[in-house]
């Protein structure tokens, strides 16, 4: 993945070309659902497995942690050992640990199973980019299928709250991991008999201290960001943040003296490149993060049905779809920048609007939803366009890790920084009612859906716990709405706009 060297394939016939380019897309769209499908199966794990807050946190965080940490490690791998051998391997690996999460027994042997899910995802994703670069030599076919297998990811990402819905309303929480396993099947088959292998065949050294940092300077600050949550501001999150930070600069020190780095860290010296970048993380950070706790607010505060939940977030679904429509218009009109800096403000405002109608009828929440993934949609779509054009060819190899680990890392972030604000603004506002336990005082404290377990159905403290966590809800999306504006206004300055250009 890292590398720009002649394929060691030949050209296949057109059918097969894009009949593998289905394949690979399924693995992502699975991929994709798989990091947001999760939220809506929250409350009702919450009720089998009594997860702690910053437990329901790993739960959700930790495989999107674990791909970020290790996407730039697996993608080298892949370039070593076969593009094709890794996906597979990946995907077997991936279906066998998606049977464990399903019937796990308890929060800590699903963290693990997440884990573990993390690291088989890590073999997939920037395994399916690099066969489709080679699968696709002519520049116009190429952009389409990257721009097909960006829909796919996109889409997931959108149909995953509906999927999980239609599930959680007529099976057990397990059901939205099981769902993987006969895709994954599908996806062995097919792609043994589709794609073809493809390898670097001049590697490099592989340096296992890049790789090593690399995990080393995400993983720290963003258990950092975890551990806030329970514990404060203490020497355990100062140490943290100083050994993440630590080798963060260690890691782009190396970097810049290996003639063939895992990440050309030289790319962000171009404001375009880092404004691109920028951009793309807080898209998606503001999006999953949106989705990790407005789901919990539909089914916990306003009393939905997984189902009545999925249906409920369909706006920014349709809207996200509806951006295919809209692409080349804003691009010709506006230019690559300042579409994408429209796309952030239309999300900014959406986001802001969430907060507003969070007491109210949901007609208004349904509509403060369609601008946040109409904007959100058009970000995403075009910041992935201006990453790549922000390079030199030479370096496309670079650009594919920066991309994939910017989503992962943007997914990472929402549901860490997102996710624990809800819950320390909750914790702040709810009112433990006396004459409890200290126990059961504890999981009112905690988070809403244990406090809903403990607390008298239709009581004022259970009223006084779901006005808590509203607030928490509203004070998030206005943070968020806030930094999604700070990124329009850096992708304005920052990325180019010639108006002729089309994605």
């Amino acid at each position: 993945m890292l590398t720009t060297s002649t394929p060691t394939t030949t050209v296949l016939p057109a059918r097969r070309r894009w009949a593998a380019l289905a394949v690979l897309s399924t693995a992502v769209l699975l991929l994709a659902i798989d990091g947001t499908v999760l939220a809506l199966a929250v409350p009702a794990l919450t009720v089998d497995l009594a997860p702690t807050a910053e437990q329901v946190l790993w739960i959700g965080d930790v495989y999107s942690l674990t791909l970020a940490g290790l996407l730039v490690l697996m993608g080298n791998l892949a370039d070593r050992f076969g593009r094709k051998r890794v996906l597979l391997l990946g995907s077997a690996a991936f279906g066998a640990v998606s049977l464990a999460a399903a019937f796990a027994t308890s929060a800590e042997t699903l963290i693990a199973a997440r884990l573990l899910l993390g690291v088989a995802g890590a073999t997939l994703m920037p395994s399916t980019l690099s066969l489709i670069r080679n699968l696709f030599p002519d520049d116009t076919e190429r952009a389409r299928a990257i721009a097909i297998w960006s829909t796919a990811f996109g889409a997931g990402s959108a149909i995953g709250p509906l999927t999980g819905g239609v599930l959680l309303e007529h099976f057990w929480w397990g059901s939205v991991f099981l769902i993987n396993v006969p895709v994954m099947i599908l996806l062995l088959i097919s792609g043994h008999l589709l794609l073809p292998e493809s390898r670097d065949p001049e590697p490099g050294r592989f340096d296992v201290l890049s790789a090593g940092l690399s995990m080393a300077a995400i993983v720290p600050l963003v258990f950092a960001v975890k551990h806030v949550v329970g514990h404060g501001l203490d020497a355990v999150t100062a140490g943290c943040l100083l050994a993440g930070m630590t080798a963060g600069v260690l890691f782009v020190r190396r970097q810049r003296r290996l003639d063939q780095p895992m990440l050309d860290v030289e790319l962000f010296r171009s404001p375009a490149f880092s404004g691109a970048v920028a951009a793309n993380v807080i898209a998606i950070f503001a999006l999953t993060g949106l989705l990790f706790f407005f789901s919990q607010y539909l089914q916990l505060a306003r009393a939905h049905s997984p189902l009545q939940a999925g249906l409920a977030e369909l706006p920014a679904t349709i809207a996200s779809i509806a951006v295919i429509a809209l692409i080349g218009v804003a691009v010709t009109r506006l230019g690559r920048g300042r579409a994408i800096a429209l796309g952030m403000a239309t999300a900014a405002a959406g986001l802001a609007l969430v907060a507003a109608a969070a007491h109210g009828p949901y007609l208004w929440l349904g509509l403060a939803l369609a601008p946040i993934g109409l904007g959100i949609g058009l970000a995403m779509t075009l910041t992935g366009d201006a990453i790549v054009s922000a390079a030199p060819p030479r370096k496309a190899g670079s650009v594919s890790a920066i991309t994939e680990t910017a989503n992962e890392l943007g997914v990472v972030l929402g549901i860490a920084v997102l996710g624990s604000l809800v819950t320390l603004v909750y914790r702040s506002e709810v009112d433990v009612p006396s004459g409890l336990t200290a126990e059961d005082a504890t999981r009112v404290r905690d988070s809403l859906g244990p406090a809903l377990q403990v607390l008298e159905p239709g009581s004022a403290a259970a009223a006084g716990a779901r006005d808590a966590f509203i607030t928490g809800m509203q004070v998030t999306s206005v943070v968020a709405a806030i930094l999604t504006a700070v990124a329009a206004i850096v992708a304005w300055r920052l990325i180019p706009s010639p108006r002729a250009t089309r994605p």
